[in-house]
């Protein structure tokens, strides 16, 4: 009996020196994880071990509580700590999101004039280049880039695609085309005056290609997603990227792309609503939105017509050309604020 005694010792004391695991929290001021850009951002730790130092991340940036929000991208963020003890690193993350503070503003469409638009065109990529309108369209065995008249919609110059490319946006650059293709993975770049093929590029973290548009020095591109990546434009190399965010969400299917005077318009395929939203390139956040609702419906009514997805900007007349996949008409309009007369 002795030695069960003496053993039954010896398990009260080994249980009595186990020390509680130490719990570790990342805290932050607001339970819902979502702030609006301009607010104050409060987080600390609480834990019931002791560290050397402690780092705080959001994103890859260093930042220390309370951190004002004032600089950054809009969208879906990592908060990160990091602690530190002996050589040991311990990394907590939670995640928040960062939505606008500015309401959009809404814009209408003036009707300035009407041209002609081949029907059978499913438009994936539309821009003005030193008074030409180029296109790039899509479907597997279909794809093409051409060189359009846009008096009478006929096509001055083309090249098929290779069958095994469903074609995407376009952009034009320093005489030079980009245009993307869907899934596979892959762009395009050619010569102006010929459409000659000088070179290919793959994508790096973005999977899809939908839209390009540049700013004479980088070049934009969407994926499908909230994302508009910033690319290098001699190497295609994706540098950054911002996502799309208003005061209330973050918009997904961000499609075609076009740069005007400091700004990125892009429609969104299949939102409710035949809608252009106008984005700032620096930090995502959507400032307007043009509604172009009516614009379809004067269109032949075809059982293959689809969606707006063709915006070009002419710098000339200052005015946009708006098409859409097989829209049989190219619609020149003004932008104008809503209830503005």
């Amino acid at each position: 009996m002795k030695w069960i005694f003496l053993l039954f010792i010896v398990f009260i004391l080994k249980f009595c020196s186990i020390k509680p695991e130490a719990k570790t929290t990342l805290i932050l001021d607001s339970k819902s994880r979502t702030y609006i850009y301009g607010d104050t951002l409060k987080f600390s730790i609480q834990s019931t071990d002791k560290f050397d130092s402690i780092k705080f991340y959001l994103d890859d940036k260093i930042i220390k509580s309370p951190f004002f929000i004032n600089h950054d991208k809009l969208g879906d963020k990592k908060l990160s700590a990091k602690l530190y003890d002996n050589h040991k690193i311990i990394e907590i993350n939670e995640s928040l999101r960062i939505l606008s503070s500015l309401k959009p503003s809404l814009y209408t469409y003036k009707i300035i004039n009407e041209y002609p638009h081949d029907k059978n065109s499913y438009t994936q990529g539309f821009e003005f280049y030193k008074t030409k309108l180029y296109e790039s369209t899509g479907l597997k065995g279909e794809s093409t880039l051409r060189e359009i008249n846009l008096l009478n919609g006929k096509t001055n110059r083309m090249i098929k695609i290779d069958k095994q490319f469903f074609a995407e946006g376009l952009t034009i650059l320093n005489d030079s085309i980009y245009q993307l293709t869907w899934k596979a993975g892959i762009g395009f770049v050619y010569t102006l005056n010929d459409f000659k093929l000088v070179k290919s590029f793959n994508y790096d973290k973005s999977t899809e290609g939908w839209g390009l548009c540049n700013d004479s020095k980088f070049i934009y591109k969407s994926d499908g997603s909230e994302k508009i990546w910033k690319l290098d434009s001699s190497s295609q190399k994706e540098l950054s990227f911002i996502q799309v965010t208003t005061d209330k969400t973050i918009i997904k299917k961000i499609n075609e792309l076009e740069w005007v005077n400091g700004k990125i318009y892009a429609n969104t395929y299949q939102f409710q609503k035949e809608v252009v939203l106008i984005i700032n390139p620096i930090n995502g956040q959507v400032t307007g939105v043009i509604d172009f609702s009516g614009l379809k419906d004067k269109v032949d009514q075809i059982p293959s017509l689809n969606v707006l997805n063709g915006i070009a900007y002419n710098s000339d007349t200052k005015t946009f050309f708006i098409t859409g996949k097989n829209w049989s008409k190219i619609f020149e309009v003004e932008i104008r604020k809503k209830n503005a007369r």
